[in-house]
């Protein structure tokens, strides 16, 4: 069985057929979903859906494009929700300099903060990275984020930032871009990180893997990552599977 540990099922995409993309999800042996709040309305909906749905957890946090519009009365409000049973960790949270929404120093702010009440609250991170990579390592790093770990979410880096990450108890995550056939430097990656420290997602609706590259991306999908990586690694479907699955509820602590 699967586990997708990053979708946005909470996204407007999905509000037409829902329980079609979850039927499909479970065909493919998908046995769970982490949903990823960002803002109000998606952590809102984050929490709605994993109360919903036995085999939907959530995770909660900031997105860096807003970090402008996140105020303390929004991480006060974080941290009540973190108690929440199915809250399984915090984010997606991190830098993004491809979009210019919100300054950089603004962004680290938020990203520390956010940092702080995981410790605090002692749950793991999923961090969100657009080139931005050498700012969040040193962050991760100033900031003592080993100390709860996390995800290094649609990882698009190199090996040498994937072992960095690593060594601070961070998981390795791949989504559909993997899966690209011109993507040399993930498919690299991919063969090479131990299979204790990987894990699968899709990112739904978004970057949605080959061959149906362009359309709407969901969870059942997850399944053309995990045969990928598979393959990559020379290892059979099944073990890659089993483990990433075991990788996500150890993470996650999810019984």
């Amino acid at each position: 069985m699967l586990i997708d540990t990053h979708t946005h099922l909470n996204a407007e995409q999905f509000e037409e057929d829902l329980e079609e993309v979850i039927d499909r999800a479970k065909l493919a042996g998908v046995s769970t979903m982490v949903v990823v709040g960002f803002d109000r309305a998606t952590i809102t909906k984050a929490i709605e859906l994993a109360d919903t749905y036995e085999f939907i957890y959530a995770t909660i946090g900031w997105h860096p494009v807003d970090a402008i519009d996140m105020t303390d009365a929004d991480l006060n409000w974080i941290e009540e929700l973190a108690a929440h049973p199915k809250v399984v960790a915090l984010g997606e949270m991190g830098l993004d300099y491809y979009w210019d929404k919100s300054p950089k120093e603004i962004q680290k702010e938020v990203f520390r903060k956010q940092i702080a009440l995981a410790k605090k609250v002692k749950l793991p991170i999923v961090i969100h990275n657009r080139d931005a990579t050498a700012d969040i390592v040193d962050i991760l790093m100033e900031e003592k984020a080993s100390e709860v770990g996390g995800i290094m979410h649609c990882f698009t880096g190199s090996k040498e930032i994937a072992k960095q990450c690593i060594d601070m108890n961070f998981y390795i995550s791949f989504g559909g871009p993997v899966t690209f056939k011109n993507a040399k430097q993930p498919k690299e990656v991919a063969a090479e990180i131990p299979l204790e420290r990987l894990l699968i997602e899709t990112d739904c609706p978004y970057l949605t893997p080959h061959p149906f590259r362009g359309k709407r991306n969901e969870p059942s999908y997850v399944k053309l990552v995990a045969e990928q990586i598979a393959e990559l690694k020379g290892v059979a479907f099944e073990e890659l599977a089993q483990k990433t699955s075991d990788n996500a509820r150890r993470l996650f602590d999810i019984k």
